[in-house]
């Protein structure tokens, strides 16, 4: 999954999706890493999450390289939810995937650009897979459905 042979630090999902509001905000790399070390960080979160970034903070005081890393290099989420992987979706990618809760054929289904299926593909937790076939969404894009593995 990781580049070179290397393999990626795991996060909680919880810290992923903190470290992708981060990104949406346009930082690059080395920003983010700096202004979590110094802790200057949105102090109120808007959005639904209602994230605190004081964990993010301690997370990264806690483990610093593990933290850059997974900033730098990418990272594989260690367990995902459902919920979780529609939340990192619409994060990440600015999008609101459908989620189906139907018993047995639960999904996360998103439109997704090669670049952001290989973006998530490398993300995602082991026992999730990204099915192929829900058609074409124009512009390069197709839609997917993210399930269990069977």
């Amino acid at each position: 999954m990781a580049a070179e042979g290397t393999e990626r630090v795991k996060l909680s999902q919880w810290d992923a999706m903190l470290i992708e509001s981060l990104r949406v905000l346009g930082w690059s790399d080395e920003e983010l890493i700096r202004r979590t070390q110094q802790g200057d960080l949105p102090k109120d979160d808007t959005s639904i999450y209602e994230f605190n970034y004081e964990e993010l903070a301690a997370f990264a005081a806690k483990e610093p390289a593990t933290f850059e890393a997974a900033v730098r290099s990418g990272y594989q989420i260690k367990y995902n939810t459902i919920r979780g992987i529609r939340s990192w979706i619409a994060i990440a990618f600015a999008q609101e995937p459908e989620l189906v809760l139907e018993e047995g054929r639960e999904a996360v289904i998103a439109t997704l650009t090669p670049a952001e299926k290989a973006r998530l593909d490398g993300v995602l937790s082991h026992g999730w897979t990204i099915l192929d076939g829900e058609g074409e969404a124009g512009a390069g894009a197709a839609v997917y459905r993210i399930v269990p593995q069977a």
